[in-house]
């Protein structure tokens, strides 16, 4: 019976027997004990400087519980981890080094790193924040992320790079002094959920990444907002750009995606700029306070645009094409703060089509010395004739069904 209990424990996984280890803060003690753990052994850190770089290399749980720091001191990735399963969390980590090619990081996962969660740290002065470098399903939670501030923006690190890791979810932490704050580059079914973005150059750009959802996200002044390239199947729903300098939204070919429920405030040059791209949902979004609500390109077809509120944008729509665009879709076109049809029936629909843009916009956009003129006679006739004969507006955006009030704002993407 006995030698049947030893047969059955030794085929138990050796998670079963896993310990709770103290690890002290000594010069290359948490290495040490990194190689000696078990599998499933939980490493809590005393409070105090724990000597990096690091290399985790089966599954186990390092925990600082909110004291301890490891510090690379310059070198390399502040913590490496290269087996699955493994957690990071309540530690404060910094120091890594200064490469753009070996990406230097707070925490590095590698392919190895499956299903591994970084949460609840404080990532501080590294180059990068969190580098998922080809591991399935990690989660990256909760955590602090203040990037370098002693390089010009574009030659510092990302808050979180996330390459060819399919399933990462990234959700929950805040992210300034970096360059982008994620940035995902060849990789598909991410999920960037409710993090919020500071000083920086994008807060979310997208590259060659479909099938993903960006999700209840706030940017607060930074360059641009929420950048999607070069993408498709993306699902944008319910974030918010707030004083954001340059772009609240940028699509470029971007196609067959969802961008819904956004609000873009605090007067970028642009709420949202649309170039080549194609076959997107883009509706009940609310762009409000840009100097140009939307600039829409002539390469951009077959975009369903539709409940969107315009409020206050100084020029509301730029689009230089000649072709005839319909902006309403089954009865239902956007609302413009500068509509000035009426609405006899009651409908909640304008009377009459809006347009945006006139022959006057079409002149100075091709030749903006033209500007000159805008108060001469000349002008003023020819924009009197448009208002009194429609058949004299030129091509461009149309919109049949104007909404007389602005659609509430709903919040469920976050």
């Amino acid at each position: 019976m006995r030698g049947a209990l030893v047969f059955v424990l030794s085929c138990l996984p050796s998670v079963a027997f896993a310990a709770e280890r103290l690890v002290p803060a000594e010069p290359g003690t948490l290495q040490r004990a990194i190689y000696n753990a078990e599998v499933g052994d939980v490493l809590r850190l005393a409070a105090g400087r724990h000597e990096g770089p690091v290399t985790i290399d089966r599954p186990l749980t390092v925990d600082g519980q909110g004291t301890a720091q490891i510090d690379a001191g310059g070198k390399s990735s502040v913590v490496t981890v290269a087996a699955p399963d493994v957690v990071v969390r309540g530690l404060v980590l910094s120091g890594s080094g200064s490469s753009h090619e070996t990406i230097d990081s707070g925490v590095k996962l590698g392919k190895k790193a499956v299903r591994s969660l970084v949460t609840g740290n404080r990532l501080i002065g590294n180059l990068y924040g969190v580098d998922i470098h080809g591991a399935l399903d990690a989660r990256v939670a909760g955590n602090v992320i203040v990037g370098r501030s002693d390089f010009r923006v574009n030659d510092r690190g990302n808050g979180v790079y996330v390459w060819n890791a399919p399933g990462a979810v990234v959700e929950n932490n805040d992210i300034s002094m970096g360059r982008d704050g994620i940035f995902s580059n060849s990789s598909k079914r991410n999920v960037f959920r409710n993090n919020r973005f500071r000083d920086l150059r994008f807060a979310v750009h997208y590259m060659y990444t479909n099938d993903s959802e960006v999700i209840g996200n706030v940017s607060i002044g930074n360059d641009l907002g929420f950048a999607i390239m070069y993408s498709s199947g993306i699902r944008v729903i319910g974030n918010r750009s707030e004083g954001d300098k340059r772009l609240g939204l940028l699509l470029n070919y971007a196609n067959s995606s969802v961008i819904r429920e956004n609000h873009v405030t605090g007067g970028a040059e642009k709420c949202v700029f649309i170039y080549n791209a194609n076959k997107n949902e883009i509706s009940d979004n609310r762009f409000e306070g840009c100097g140009i609500g939307i600039h829409f390109t002539a390469g951009s077809e077959r975009n369903a645009i539709t409940g969107n509120a315009f409020v206050g944008n100084r020029t509301q729509v730029k689009y230089v094409g000649t072709r005839l665009v319909e902006w309403s879709l089954n009865g239902r076109g956007n609302f413009w703060s500068d509509n000035l049809s009426a609405d006899l029936n009651g409908d909640g629909i304008g009377d009459s089509p809006y347009r945006p843009n006139d022959v006057v916009d079409q002149i100075v956009w091709r030749h903006p010395a033209a500007k000159i003129l805008l108060s001469s006679p000349a002008f003023q006739v020819l924009r009197w004739a448009q208002s009194a004969f429609p058949g004299l507006y030129p091509g461009g955006v149309r919109d049949s069904a104007p909404l007389m009030t602005p659609p509430p704002l709903r919040t469920s993407g976050g």
